[in-house]
């Protein structure tokens, strides 16, 4: 499971005009349309063509837990790609992204400042430039500690530097042992 990679994607899904299906026979359907036949759909979720042909007929109806969490990751991860691009381009560009983060935070810095880390809760609002670096590193598919990289960087952007403004000699910020996570557009 992907701390910041998920946090991003529930951000994006946020701007979703209407809400995905549900049910088991109405995401196997909606997958089936998508991927053109009930094999790749299948293939996917790791099951029988004949279970999938028979949640699409209504002949099973409850899946087991790890098929429905599947199911569901599967069909959110493809609903209304329209939305979720345009939704992500409008951050990159104009809107930015929010970070509500509880954390342990602390930073490099000169010798004779207090540079301890302790357990932050920040609600920070990180200009457009970051919000397309963040959505440019998810798409690229890099790990977790990358996109807490990012994040860190743009707290000691943002944050701890004001902009420029304050703490001209900060190296690096470290961002850990994180308690809370989540991303707004």
């Amino acid at each position: 499971m992907s701390l910041f990679g998920d946090g991003l994607d529930a951000a994006v899904q946020k701007a979703f005009t209407r809400p995905a299906p549900k049910s088991a026979g109405p995401q196997i359907r909606y997958l089936v349309k998508q991927l053109g036949g009930t094999k790749p759909v299948a293939q996917m979720l790791r099951v029988s063509q004949r279970t999938v042909e028979r949640y699409v007929k209504d002949q099973i109806k409850k899946p087991r837990p790890d098929l429905a969490a599947r199911l569901e990751r599967e069909v959110k991860k493809r609903w209304q790609p329209q939305i979720r691009a345009r939704a992500r381009a409008k951050a990159a560009s104009t809107g930015g992204i929010v970070i509500d983060a509880r954390a342990r935070m602390g930073y490099t810095a000169p010798i004779g400042s207090t540079d301890e880390s302790r357990i932050r809760h920040l609600t920070v609002a990180l200009p457009p430039v970051y919000a397309a670096r963040l959505f440019d590193a998810q798409e690229q598919g890099v790990n977790d500690a990358r996109l807490q990289e990012i994040a860190a960087e743009a707290l000691r952007e943002v944050y701890f530097q004001d902009g420029g403004r304050r703490a001209g000699s900060l190296e690096e910020v470290r961002f850990t042992d994180i308690e809370h996570l989540e991303f707004d557009l």
